[in-house]
């Protein structure tokens, strides 16, 4: 391995982060990743044998999630957010803090029932429109889009399928959805209920106590950046849309039966949209050919390109230096092995995208023989500094980068400071919460 690999492998992969989180011309984050990739098999780092491993480690998570966005741009085509909004307008009758609570709520089953960049997407606008009926000023704005932005980024680590990372490294640890879930889905979910009463007391005295009472023209579909909607013919939107969230709450469902008796999990998911697909077909008569063109298929590319990034880092020796320095607090205790795995990802997702870390945190795991339950432990402390360790800076996850970006083009105004004043007094703490949580349940479950 000569110096000159080593060299141009780090340096594409800065590189790559750096236009990634730049975006000039507003380039998509396909671009600069494909470009890294190219240039690290090009030098050596990763090998034309390597690609192939690659391919069958990232193809049932990338088919996954994108058979979820598929059934969230369906449902759009339904107006099921626009309707989700005038609920939850109703169910907080005209308070403020209901509000906050109805909001997070949202934000959190939209990641369990999608993903968590197809939940910022698709609930940012429906947000930002709800308050804009509210006439709420600016600062009045931010605790509901900023808590229900961390929420909802922060919920894809109760389950691993939402989120595409998540799925990766699930495989890459031999561990199966169902057995992520027995073992996280609880001490997750606590990390978010202490979330989000971090947030609520911190916002407590912004938020407002009456709301006036709005509707919505369900007549008039809300337009999305990730969607356009269909005018809808449906006459009973209530009976409609409850039939809708069964549907997808089944399917959910699935993929843990999938999973638990040892069937491709992106199986069920495909099936699920195309069941959606049809369904669209019959009420709306839209060809399902669309989805062509509407499905944001530049989210395969991605995976894939970062992951032949972080593979050429992997082989020029990184994964080996990181395992000289944790293995050792790892290996000694499991409560040691949750918080400095989880905080080592934490500040790793921080400095360069939890993407890139989550996946170099995970080879990292898989090279310090580690007995299966230690591996386990430690592989969902990654999830956890990942997940929710990374939103410390608005760069930790790209749903978050997405997401600031919706606010600009929502005339909502949030700097980076103000966001950071908010994230260090509540993303900590939440992190060693959650990964003592971790640490217990997982012994009592054991």
């Amino acid at each position: 391995m000569t110096e000159i690999m080593v060299s141009v492998t780090v340096l594409s992969f800065l590189l790559t982060l750096l236009f990634i989180f730049w975006r000039p011309l507003d380039m998509n984050e396909a671009v600069p990743a494909t470009v890294g990739a190219v240039i690290v098999l090009v030098c050596g780092s990763v090998s034309l044998q390597d690609l192939g491993k690659i391919a069958e480690t990232i193809s049932g998570a990338a088919i996954t999630i994108i058979a979820t966005i598929v059934m969230a741009i369906v449902l759009e085509s339904f107006g099921f957010f626009t309707w989700m909004a005038q609920l939850l307008a109703e169910k907080s009758k005209g308070s403020g803090i209901r509000l906050f609570w109805n909001v997070n709520l949202l934000c959190f089953f939209m990641t369990l029932f999608f993903n968590n960049d197809g939940s910022i997407l698709i609930t940012t606008p429906i947000l930002i429109l709800l308050l804009k009926r509210f006439r709420l000023k600016n600062h009045e704005k931010i605790p509901y889009l900023l808590s229900g932005a961390l929420i909802a980024t922060a919920s894809s680590a109760p389950i691993g399928v939402s989120n595409i990372v998540n799925l990766i490294a699930l495989k890459i640890v031999h561990m199966d959805l169902y057995m992520h879930t027995a073992m996280m889905f609880v001490p997750a979910t606590l990390g978010l209920v202490f979330l989000v009463l971090l947030l609520f007391l911190y916002f407590r005295k912004t938020l407002p106590r009456r709301l006036p009472q709005i509707t919505f023209d369900l007549s008039k579909p809300v337009s999305h950046p990730l969607m356009p909607v269909q005018e809808s013919p449906i006459k009973n939107k209530n009976a409609f849309m409850y039939k809708i969230l069964l549907f997808v709450l089944c399917v959910r469902l699935s993929l843990f039966a999938a999973s638990y008796v040892g069937l491709p999990v992106e199986t069920m998911a495909v099936l699920g949209s195309v069941i959606l697909l049809a369904w669209r077909w019959i009420y709306l008569k839209v060809n399902p050919m669309d989805m062509l063109k509407k499905t944001p298929w530049h989210i395969l590319i991605f995976a894939f390109s970062m992951y032949v990034i972080i593979y050429g880092l992997h082989n020029i020796g990184l994964t080996e230096a990181l395992v000289g320095v944790l293995k050792p607090f790892v290996s000694e205790h499991h409560l040691y092995a949750s918080l400095m795995m989880g905080g080592t990802l934490s500040i790793l997702s921080n400095l360069f995208n939890n993407h890139p870390a989550l996946m170099v945190g995970t080879l990292t795991l898989t090279n310090m023989n580690l007995d299966p339950l230690t591996l386990k432990l430690a592989y969902l402390a990654n999830v956890i500094g990942s997940d929710i360790g990374s939103l410390l800076l608005p760069i930790g996850t790209l749903a978050t980068l997405m997401w600031m970006h919706l606010l600009k083009k929502g005339n909502v105004k949030l700097s980076w400071k103000h966001y950071f004043k908010v994230t260090i007094v509540v993303i900590p703490p939440t992190v060693v919460f959650t990964l003592i949580c971790l640490y217990y349940w997982v012994h009592w479950l054991f």
